[in-house]
């Protein structure tokens, strides 16, 4: 049975590094991308790797790429490295580069007096409504959670972006650490590997 990489979404030369990689480490493989650059790049890794190459178009945008092997591969790439010769990556504006991502690690905005802190990330996080796009994603930890308890002064912007669409990531360390496990009225509860992922993999990271 293949191995499939859904590799949609993501930015060039992602699709290609993770499809040579995968076929590096099994006999056949099928990868979902949804732009003609991503096909090309893995149609020239294909070659290079002495794989046979097959496409399918899916639904909406989506092709749908089988690599098997034919014998022995090509020399392995190192790690990370992308096929030799020019890749076809188009130049993207920044919100097609990756998420955006926006981080709150406190219940106030900056340092100084907590009461304009206070005012401040009360505008901050209503003006993150207004924004066109809104942000992806919203991570909330340390203090940054209790911007999600019941009786926050934010809470309802942060409940109206979650229907929006945006998710939102409530630290459970941080949540623990302040009793707060009952209080958390928006998002929803996340670990350090989500958030350290989601982080690295955003395009755009707002921090105030």
């Amino acid at each position: 049975m293949p191995t499939t990489i859904d590799a949609r979404g993501l930015a060039c030369p992602q699709p290609v590094i993770l499809a040579k990689k995968a076929i590096e480490e099994n006999m056949e493989v099928v990868v979902m991308v949804d732009n003609a650059f991503a096909v090309e790049n893995i149609r020239r890794m294909a070659a290079k790797m002495a794989c046979l190459f097959s496409m399918a178009e899916q639904a909406g945008e989506t092709r749908e790429i089988t690599l098997k092997r034919d014998g022995e591969t090509g020399q392995a790439l190192p790690d990370g490295a992308a096929p030799a010769g020019e890749l076809f990556c188009p130049a993207s504006p920044a919100k097609d580069r990756g998420p955006f991502v926006a981080v709150l690690s406190d219940n106030h905005m900056g340092r100084g007096d907590d009461v304009l802190g206070d005012i401040l990330i009360r505008g901050f996080i209503h003006t993150l409504l207004q924004l066109s796009p809104p942000p992806d994603t919203i991570i909330l930890y340390n203090a940054g959670v209790k911007l999600a308890m019941r009786d926050s002064a934010v809470l309802e912007d942060l409940q109206q972006l979650a229907q929006s669409g945006v998710d939102i990531l409530v630290c459970g360390t941080c949540v623990n650490y302040f009793g707060l496990g009952d209080a958390i009225a928006a998002g929803h509860i996340s670990n350090m590997y989500d958030i350290v992922e989601t982080m690295a993999g955003a395009g755009r990271l707002l921090r105030p």
